[in-house]
Formats: structure tokens, sequence, C-alpha cells
């Protein structure tokens, strides 16, 4: 459901708790589906359809004589494709942690300030966990929230907010007009924070369950501090495309589990013969029985179970849920062997597509972050606003490394790229300006150990002309 039509209502009037409290009931349909969704991510029973699955019951009259054998095993097997789909990607994307530079065109060597006001500020929020969980998020759930604010001492924070407890207004969730976090509070009320480009308000419910406006104060900041990051533009998860193929496939597993199993539970046939309970007893303990004529036989009822239609069911389920969902099996035997790097690419290149749109999701919501921040260090640190403009990020992806392959290519680019670019397609350099500083410091220690060419100190020796 749209709720960007409440913009203007909320322009016209300011929040009130009516608005509030239609806001979240409107939004109770894509809460759910959402917080199902990480629900099954966790392999919670609420999640996955399987894990509340009860055992199949025939209604059978009082006259029937039947009694059912295959209603006394329910194998729920829960296989979590959609998790190994998100924690893939994940891995593939995040593995290497997102570097954040700062381009303000200064001499070679020099650090600038903003650079490491950047770094203290990424050092401080734990900056490459909190970006790989919003990340996964995103992957899982189809959007992800995250909230700037300031703490006891002063200093900027991120926190990552559960992406179901979050409503945007606004055509961009990246750039939102207003945000809406709501919540159960330590004892179990409703209550809500709603963010502006300037305030945030508190609604707490009272003992009736009434909302109420509690207060209302200056987050700091000259743009709104809740903001999301988008999976895609349809805001779906990575499996959500695939989630029947999975049901499927959990069903077929369990009810061929189920068979296995159920010829434990199988009739014991007597032919030719009769026993009584006395004889039935002696046979279980014992585990012998006399057949006294050539026509008696002993064998059990069970099904005859098709192994080789399961099991090419199963794989035809398997493989459509990864090459739909865009991503890779890596126990395939494509993956087997010590391939190229060209080769692995080529094999990857459904997930890498996944992985550039969230990549450029990803910067767009970065760079809103560094505009909410430079507001603020704009004020208190001098910076201008607009510098924000001048971040930059970098993703490397967590491909196996191919060490001798990388150095033969670099080595060969080496003067015909600048070598921040050259250094940058090191898999095992995660920050290049970091890299070039070390460098640059072991070049001046090496020149100061340097003696020179002429000796020790050729200042102490005679002119030639003056011997």
């Amino acid at each position: 459901m749209n709720l960007n039509r409440y913009i203007d209502k909320i322009k016209n009037t300011g929040i009130t708790k009516e608005i509030v409290m239609e806001l979240i009931s409107a939004d109770k349909k894509d809460h759910d589906r959402i917080k199902k969704l990480y629900e099954r991510y966790k392999s919670e029973p609420e999640g996955v359809p399987i894990l509340e699955r009860t055992p199949f019951k025939m209604d059978l009259s009082e006259k029937e004589k039947i009694q059912r054998i295959d209603d006394k095993v329910n194998n729920r097997l829960a296989n979590a494709f959609d998790a190994e789909i998100v924690d893939t990607k994940i891995g593939y994307m995040f593995g290497h942690p997102i570097t954040y530079e700062f381009d303000d065109k200064r001499e070679p060597g020099t650090t600038s300030p903003i650079n490491d006001m950047i770094d203290s500020f990424n050092v401080r929020n734990h900056v490459e966990d909190e970006d790989s969980e919003l990340g996964k998020m995103a992957a899982i759930c189809g959007k992800a929230a995250r909230l700037i604010y300031i703490d006891t001492e002063g200093n900027e924070r991120i926190k990552n907010i559960d992406p179901w407890q979050v409503i945007f207004l606004g055509d961009n969730i990246s750039e939102p007009t207003y945000s809406l976090w709501y919540y159960k509070d330590a004892n179990g009320f409703q209550a809500a924070e709603f963010y502006d480009d300037s305030t945030v308000y508190f609604f707490r419910s009272n003992e009736s369950g009434e909302l109420q406006l509690s207060e209302q104060k200056a987050h700091m900041f000259d743009f709104n501090p809740l903001f999301g990051l988008a999976n895609n533009k349809e805001l779906m998860g990575d499996a959500e495309r695939v989630l029947t193929l999975i049901d499927a496939y959990n069903r077929t597993l369990s009810d061929a589990s189920n068979e296995i199993e159920q010829y434990r539970l199988a009739y014991l046939i007597l032919k030719g013969m009769g026993a009584d309970e006395d004889t039935l007893e002696r046979m279980k303990k014992s585990g012998i029985i006399e057949l006294f004529d050539e026509k008696d036989d002993v064998s059990y009822l069970t099904k005859d179970i098709n192994d080789a239609l399961i099991e090419h069911h199963l794989d035809r389920l398997e493989k459509n849920i990864i090459r739909l969902s865009k991503s890779v099996n890596f126990d395939d035997e494509s993956f087997s062997g010590n391939s190229s790097g060209v080769a692995i690419k080529y094999k990857l290149q459904a997930l890498e597509n996944k992985c550039i749109t969230l990549e450029r999701k990803m910067t767009s919501t970065l760079r809103y972050q560094f505009k909410v921040l430079f507001s603020a260090w704009s004020k208190r640190n001098g910076v201008a606003q607009e510098d924000y403009l001048k971040v930059w990020f970098s993703f490397k992806r967590n491909l196996p490394e191919n060490v001798l392959e990388e150095a033969q290519a670099t080595a060969a680019l080496r003067g015909q790229v600048s070598e921040e670019t050259r250094l940058s397609k090191l898999s095992f350099v995660d920050d290049v300006q970091f890299e070039i500083r070390k460098m640059e410091e072991e070049q001046d220690e090496y020149a100061r150990h340097l003696q020179p060419l002429g000796g020790e100190d050729d200042s102490d020796q005679e002119p030639a002309g003056d011997r």
C-alpha cells in the first residue's frame, strides 16, 4: 500500500497521534510479511511452513475397520536454502569491508583532517560489522533501516533498526521525507518515534493503550536521520521469488523421510499360518518363526519407494532454486579444480549482477548518510556541508585468491595506470590509501638509511686541486 498520500497531510497539519496510528495500521500487512521473512531466515517455526505441518488424518466411519500406519510418522525437515542464498551474497559482497575515501585533491603523502574524521567515525561505530548487517537485512527482507543519532558524549553514532518496525514516506527510502519507527517498549506498550528534517517526536501509549505525544526535540541534523537501504526497486528479498520451490523441496524430502521410517511400522504378513498373542510374544523374544508347510511364508507389507524419481525431483528443485534466486552452489562440480579468475567470474555472473544492484543502492544510502553527518560536522568542525560529495565508497568482492595471477597482472600495469588503481586490483589490499602511505613511509625510511655513493662522509676529504 502506498503511504505517500500522508505526506501532504503531515505538511498541512503536522504529525499527530491519529496519523501515527493510521500509518501503523496501514503498514500491518507489509510488517507481517517482512517479519516472517526474517523468522524464516532464522528457521523459526512461525516462518517455515513445513515446521508447523501436522500429520495427515483420514476420516473413517466407525464401521470401517481400517487402521492406518502412514500417519504415525511426521518428519518436518527444513532446508534453509533462503538463508544460504542470503549468506552467500553477503559473504561474497561484504567479505572485504567497504573502503571509505575522501578525495579533496591534496598533495600526495598528505592526509585530510576530514579523512581522519571519517576514520574515527567508522572505528567508533564498528562500521564494517554494521554495513554487513545492514546489507544482510536488506537481502532478507527487501529493505533495511539505519538511524544516526548523537550519543551522551556528543559523538555521532549509527544504529541499524529492524526493517519491519520502520515506515518510510517519500519517493526514495534512501532519502525519505519522513520516517516512523514503531515498537513495543520495555513494558509492552506501543511506542513510536517520528523523524523529519529537524525534529524527532516521541509517542507513548498510556495504560488504556491510547497513543500520546510525550516529547519532541531537535535531533541536531539538517536532514532526516532515519533512512533505509533498498535491496532492489521492488523491495523484495533475495529468496522471496523461490519460497514456493523451497517449500516443495521441504515437503518432498520430509515425505521421503516419512516413507523410510514407516518401513519399521509395516505390517507382518503370515501366509498360510496364524498366530495367537502368546506365539507373537515368543516370536518377538526369540526372533524365530517356524514354517511347517512349503507354501507358508512370512513377509512385511511395505510400500515401494521410487528413489530415482524422488532424487531427480529434488535435484531439479534445487537447481531451479539456485538459478532463479541468482545464487551459486559452491559444491557444484564446476567449482572444482584450480580455475582461473576469469573462469570463476563467469560462473558467478548471475550473483554478480544481483550484487551490482545492491552495491548501487548501498552507495546511494551511504552518500545520504554522509550528507546527514556533514550537516552536523559543518557546524561543529567547520567543514563545508557539500564536502560529503567528495566521499567515495569502494566495494571489493570476496573471491578465491590467486595471488600469483594478481601479482603478474598488477606488475604489468606498473606505469600504465595510477598506483591507486593498480593496488586496488589486489584482493589482499583492503585499504588502498593506507597501503600507499605505508609504501611511502618505507621509501622514506630506506632513503634515510642509504649511504652516499662516495662513502660515509666525503666533506672531510681534501679537494683534488689542493694536493
